[in-house]
């Protein structure tokens, strides 16, 4: 795990990303150690909508870092392309540092172990959501020591799902004010 320590020298206090800090005498009144909270967000995002982007804006002051982990499952047929859906999110995030994007294939929880997450961050628009969501976080948790944290979508986008805006799409549609500027069909 990489960790941050606080050092505190009287009132101006620095951050240094060194696993051991080696304060010189009377330099220092208190050392913190702080462990990196690094969560993935998993999905197909085919596309990424506004409840997705809510979800991880608001997940931000939660975590140092936010992995949107695009999926790949060959046996599923997408809308838009694999290039496109992670062109998508990284306009939108464009400006976040705190955000970045990777494609993955096989279990999300050797994609945790591999990239060392401790959280998988997951979005809930309803009851159906959460039980749905519920077992897959009890066996990650049983194969693993991965936590799963669970944000309510807000009201004003818990009926958007990517479902909805590919149908709306695909019927000729405004879908604009389901997803993010980025996504446009072309």
């Amino acid at each position: 795990m990489q960790r941050l320590c606080k050092i505190g020298m009287g009132r101006s206090n620095r951050y240094t990303e060194k696993n051991v800090i080696q304060p010189k005498e009377n330099q220092c009144d208190l050392i913190i150690s702080y462990t990196m909270r690094k969560a993935i967000f998993p999905g197909s995002f085919d596309p990424i909508t506004l409840g997705h982007e809510d979800i991880i804006k608001r997940s931000i002051s939660l975590f140092d870092e936010i992995v949107i982990a695009i999926g790949i499952n060959a046996e599923k047929k997408y809308m838009f392309s694999l290039e496109d859906r992670k062109r998508f999110i990284e306009e939108t995030f464009k400006n976040e540092p705190k955000v970045s994007v990777i494609t993955y294939e096989g279990l999300t929880i050797d994609l945790c172990h591999r990239i060392k997450a401790d959280f998988i961050l997951r979005g809930l628009r309803n009851p159906a959501d959460f039980e749905f969501e519920k077992a897959i976080a009890h066996t990650n948790r049983r194969l693993s020591k991965i936590e799963t944290v669970f944000l309510l979508t807000a009201a004003k986008t818990s009926y958007i799902s990517s479902s909805i805006v590919r149908d709306v799409i695909r019927n000729g549609g405004q879908y604009e004010m389901l997803v993010p500027d980025a996504v446009r069909v072309k």
